[in-house]
């Protein structure tokens, strides 16, 4: 399948320069490699938030669901549930994840939820034109702070890693091949993965510039060692001089929450079905 043949009618009404475009096109290309590897597109879901990051549903021929503002996460981790054979893939902002639906982000990846979170991290609020964000960097001047934050930026994936993420990785809009390889990986790992990418917003904070001078990509790294992981996690301060690794950080194969959920509730039904076999037989 051609990526071309997911697309839709809609009319797409981002930025001219938007990160997103490079997203939309890297998913379509993953997504149309896994379906012609087996995995059917009638088995994925993808959801989506409030923010320009969720008219990436409206382009993709793909079914999909569209959530609430920072609820991205408990969308897909009840679709996931209801169905756990399908893959479930969630589409949020930074502002979406990292700021209102933080708390959900962490339990998700507390409980090892086979969903994959794909964060459009442009450091700022682009669809209400500019306001700052969990991750804007210190003295980011837009809408809301005038005369400049006066806080530090989160760094999500650290606090993913300590959260029990059991796959992390890092991508960026101008890093197309790279960013099918880790979105690729991401949907494939049993578990929840979190692929936080650098997206531009054009329009209200442009950092192409600033990302093309300091990304480097990962190379000779064990994404087993979890010390490691946290190291080159870290590496990026948000100095201005600091480097950003970009790749795969962290990955790790343990027993999903729906593994263990549903595999005691079969269990449970098992012995219900035993006694109630028993008492009809006694009867």
């Amino acid at each position: 399948m051609s990526p071309l043949n997911l697309g839709t009618y809609a009319a797409n009404t981002w930025c001219p320069g938007c990160g997103n475009f490079a997203i939309l096109n890297a998913i379509k290309t993953v997504l149309s490699e896994l379906n012609a590897e087996g995995v059917p597109l009638e088995n994925i879901v993808l959801v989506s938030g409030i923010g320009c990051h969720a008219k990436i549903v409206d382009y993709l021929n793909v079914n999909s669901f569209y959530s609430l503002h920072g609820r991205v996460t408990p969308a897909a981790e009840g679709i996931k549930l209801a169905k756990p054979g399908i893959k479930v893939i969630g589409f949020a902002g930074d502002g979406d994840a990292y700021g209102e639906g933080l708390e959900h982000l962490i339990f998700a990846a507390k409980r090892n939820i086979d969903i994959t979170m794909i964060i459009h991290n442009n450091r700022v609020y682009g669809l209400t034109t500019g306001q700052y964000t969990p991750t804007s960097p210190l003295g980011f001047k837009g809408r809301s702070t005038p005369g400049g934050t006066k806080e530090l930026p989160l760094n999500p994936l650290e606090l993913m890693l300590a959260s029990g993420a059991s796959f992390l990785a890092r991508g960026t809009s101008h890093g197309a091949e790279l960013l099918k390889q880790v979105f690729k990986a991401a949907i494939l790992h049993k578990g929840f993965s979190l692929v936080d990418v650098l997206q531009v917003c054009f329009t209200y904070f442009n950092m192409y510039e600033y990302y093309d001078k300091h990304v480097y990509e990962l190379k000779g790294h064990d994404p087993q060692d979890r010390q490691q992981a946290l190291s080159k996690i870290r590496e990026w301060d948000y100095n201005a001089d600091s480097p950003i690794a970009l790749g795969v950080f962290y990955k790790k194969e343990i027993p999903t929450f729906e593994q263990n959920f549903l595999g005691r509730e079969k269990k449970a039904a098992e012995t219900d079905a035993k006694i109630n076999a028993f008492l009809k037989a006694s009867s």
